[in-house]
């Protein structure tokens, strides 16, 4: 500023001249001053939003891991009788509660039948199963599953009666009633018999209305827990860590590793639902324990990314022992005057025990690809691994839980 006043004066400026000229120069800093503090604040709240909103490898949205608590699903159970079936339903003799359901029924309709021989096999007594989702009002309506409860061989066909659906709690929340819809089918004679699926259960698409709410005003809470489906401590923290982030305080609290706990912040404009839907867009990268899962009877077996072994050798082999009988028969020569005809028994043993199998080396730290690569350079298959991760495991080398199912 100094510099460009004497400047000013050099030039044969007068004094009001080069008073103004300084006031032009100082406004013109302030203006450039403001606009670098304006891009500066831009600039670290861009940085602030990507680092919330920003996905990182293998992350997943809030909505996808953690559960709302209040907004769950009610499961529903009714007993009830389908009727149309062609010959394919329950027989009366050995499903006595179809017989009792039928005669209940058609006295409700005034149809005496008591005393009489009934002998249909159009009639089926079944159970129907359905979910009651979260706020569902009056009149919604809802699919449910028809499954045969006697021994009928088919519900194709067959059409559900009226049937209340029961809650937990013994309240009737739905009614249901419709055709059903049967994947499966089964045909056949005398000697063959040709099934695909399952012909005695079948689904109703909208085959439900509720008739009774279950009351629960959320709008009007100030608290709420959010559940994690897969708890971990690492997880939940990141979660509580991510929220205060958005919100600007500490409203976010882990409890526990299966839960958080959130506050209404008392300055937020709206309600705990509004709140709500802008968490659940909100990026956490979850965390989850070194573990393997294997399935005996399958031979499945998923490891996890965190998975690592110490520095181990394995060699795998097989001891197989092969007996194989050949015998033969063995007959005296042409017109000898003694002599029987025999069988000669021949066996060979064959011993294979794989000595041309040789020592594979896990080195220490490796990673899930290099751990699989490893134990698929033995050339074994999933049961033999089973056996391997197993030994690995009882040697100490093997940084991960492993759960039979």
């Amino acid at each position: 500023m100094r510099n460009r006043t004497w400047h000013a004066l050099r030039k044969g400026m007068s004094g009001p001249r080069v008073l103004n000229h300084r006031l032009y120069v100082m406004k013109k800093s302030n203006r450039l001053r403001s606009i670098a503090r304006l891009l500066a604040t831009a600039l670290v709240f861009l940085i602030a939003i990507g680092a919330v909103t920003t996905p990182t490898l293998a992350a997943s949205r809030i909505k996808d891991i953690a559960d709302v608590e209040g907004i769950r699903e009610n499961l529903l159970v009714g007993y009830g009788l389908v009727v149309g079936l062609n010959g394919s339903g329950d027989s009366l003799r050995n499903s006595p509660f179809t017989l009792q359901s039928l005669q209940a029924m058609l006295e409700r309709l005034g149809v005496n039948t008591r005393g009489t021989n009934l002998n249909t096999r159009n009639v089926a007594a079944v159970m129907v199963t359905g979910n009651l989702p979260a706020f569902a009002t009056q009149g919604t309506r809802l699919d449910i599953t028809v499954s045969a409860l006697g021994d009928a061989s088919s519900l194709q066909g067959g059409t559900l009666l009226v049937t209340p659906l029961l809650g937990a709690d013994g309240e009737v929340y739905a009614v249901a009633q419709g055709a059903l819809a049967v994947g499966g089918f089964t045909a056949g004679g005398d000697a063959a018999v040709v099934s695909r699926g399952v012909a005695t259960s079948g689904r109703i698409s909208n085959g439900a209305i509720v008739e009774r709410e279950i009351k629960f005003a959320m709008a009007d809470l100030k608290q709420v827990r959010l559940a994690l489906r897969n708890p971990d401590l690492t997880t939940a923290y990141r979660m509580a860590s991510a929220i205060n982030t958005f919100t600007g305080g500490a409203f976010a609290n882990a409890t526990d590793p299966g839960t958080v706990q959130l506050v209404l912040p008392r300055d937020y404009k709206g309600t705990i639902v509004s709140l709500l839907t802008d968490i659940e867009q909100l990026v956490v990268e979850p965390d989850q324990p070194a573990r393997i899962i294997i399935d005996e009877d399958t031979g499945i077996i998923v490891m996890g990314e965190e998975v690592r072994v110490s520095t181990i050798a394995i060699a795998q082999g097989n001891l197989t022992i092969r007996i194989t009988e050949t015998p033969q028969v063995s007959q005296p020569n042409p017109f000898a005057e003694q002599g029987e005809t025999v069988v000669v028994p021949r066996t060979e043993i064959e011993i294979d025990d794989d000595s041309e199998e040789r020592l594979t080396v896990l080195n220490d730290g490796v990673s899930l690809q290099q751990l699989v690569d490893g134990l698929n350079a033995l050339g074994i298959g999933p049961r033999d691994m089973i056996s391997i991760l197993q030994s690995i495991k009882a040697a100490g080398a093997l940084q991960a839980d492993i759960e039979v199912m």
